[in-house]
């Protein structure tokens, strides 16, 4: 791996960049003449570029004579340019790889000021006394409990800190609630949530699509429904109340039970966030619920509102595979909860969100279509595919990372683009803007 390093924030384009750093390796005899260039597909690799970027670079050193073209066997280092036969080696360094800047549906924003309590947490771990043996499968009673009181507050769910189980993060808990019912096929939205259709793959059931913005009326053959009532994902509507009714209703008319994954709920900055789908048959939904939206997505955490009539088998299958998250960020989410942290995190996102979320619409709506209403840390826009693809091949070079609306469906004839405004910095957030809107405006 050539030694050089690519700055994303350094105005230069980044082939400017590379011939200028290759150009003065050889020059100092790092690059000796005769030695042979790395292909530019493995080099784009290893810099985490799109190979254009190197092709350029190697173009224009091709033009300027210091390196030649070799037919059948690459790009090598001109004779002649370092002005003797060969150079002792320098100790090479790795180049160090810029990591590209996430504008996910996923990554949220983070409020720095609530370090002190991330620190008071972590102490209280490192005195308190774990467990003798294994964590117990269902979780912390005092997590539970705190759980259940903030599913009644905020979500509108009555429920016992005896329905509450602690899980791995929403897949965690999908697997174990799939683990408990008939092997049936799973119906899961389209455009929808992709972890979620891999998770249903990968547990040998048949993915049935749901298209996302039309009522359910029809889940014969289906063990499960899954979907995303708060804020659908990734076209961000809210699910209607006569369209809940109609869901629940022929839920329970097939058998099936519905899987509410409330992934952001909390996240609403227009109106007050909507009641959770659950509230309103929990003998029909069961409920999963993420920290990875509103204290970190790493904390692996989740946690599910299990239907009685299914929480013996869910922790028999829980107890006999030991999935449950490691007891010390357990108890660190006990301290988080019971001392308010997660209920400010929650204020001052939101804040920033709905500060961010116009910011987003005024700078893509001349360009594009808003695909549905802006809530939580992302919106998603309609384009042509050719158009998108070209748009996020654009924020990549620029070392931006944004997702392709066709990668969240399957039988969905939609394209665009998913732009998250979690992650980034507000000022990653600005630059990020101004590559999208001068790719879009080039189209």
């Amino acid at each position: 791996m050539l030694p050089v390093r690519l700055d994303r924030t350094d105005p230069r384009p980044l082939g400017t960049q590379l011939a200028d750093q290759v150009r003065r390796l050889v020059h100092d005899g790092v690059l000796a003449r005769d030695d042979r260039m790395p292909a530019s597909r493995r080099l784009a690799a290893d810099l985490g570029v799109s190979r254009s970027v190197v092709e350029q670079a190697f173009d224009q050193l091709l033009a300027e004579g210091w390196l030649e073209a070799r037919q059948g066997s690459g790009t090598w280092v001109a004779r002649g340019t370092t002005g003797r036969p060969t150079v002792p080696r320098r100790r090479r360094t790795p180049a160090v790889e810029q990591p590209l800047v996430m504008l996910d549906a996923g990554t949220p924003w983070i409020d720095p000021r609530h370090q002190a309590v991330w620190r008071r947490a972590w102490r209280e771990v490192s005195v308190a006394t774990p467990p003798r043996g294994y964590d117990d499968p269902r979780g912390l009673p005092e997590l539970r409990a705190l759980l259940a009181e903030r599913l009644g507050r905020t979500r509108g769910l009555a429920v016992d800190a005896e329905r509450v189980r602690v899980t791995g993060g929403t897949g965690a808990g999908l697997r174990h609630l799939l683990a408990v019912l008939p092997r049936e096929a799973v119906a899961v939205e389209d455009p929808g949530y992709r972890a979620a259709v891999a998770t249903v793959r990968e547990s040998g059931r048949k993915v049935l699509d749901l298209p996302a913005l039309e009522p359910v009326t029809d889940l014969r053959g289906c063990g499960a429904a899954y979907v995303t009532p708060a804020h659908q994902h990734p076209l961000g509507r809210v699910m209607p109340a006569a369209d809940r009714l109609t869901l629940l209703a022929t839920a329970r008319r097939d058998g099936a039970l519905v899987l509410e994954d409330d992934y952001d709920s909390e996240f609403r900055y227009d109106v007050a966030p909507v009641p959770a789908l659950a509230s309103l048959d929990r003998d029909r939904v069961a409920y999963l619920g993420t920290a990875s939206k509103a204290i970190l997505p790493s904390l692996r955490l989740g946690w599910s509102v299990v239907p009685d009539r299914l929480l013996d088998a869910y922790d028999a299958h829980s107890s006999l595979t030991h999935d449950a998250p490691p007891w010390p960020v357990q108890r660190a989410l006990v301290t988080l909860l019971r001392d308010g942290y997660v209920d400010a995190v929650v204020r001052s996102a939101r804040r920033v969100y709905a500060e961010r979320a116009p910011k987003v619409v005024e700078a893509l709506a001349p360009y594009a279509e808003l695909a549905g209403p802006v809530a939580g840390m992302y919106s998603t826009w309609l384009l042509p595919q050719v158009r998108a693809v070209r748009v996020r091949a654009a924020a990549e070079e620029a070392g931006f990372r944004v997702n392709l609306l066709r990668d969240y469906c399957r039988t969905a004839r939609l394209s665009g683009l998913v732009v998250g405004f979690g992650g980034p910095t507000d000022d990653e957030l600005d630059r990020a803007l101004a590559v999208l809107v001068a790719a879009l405006s080039r189209l």
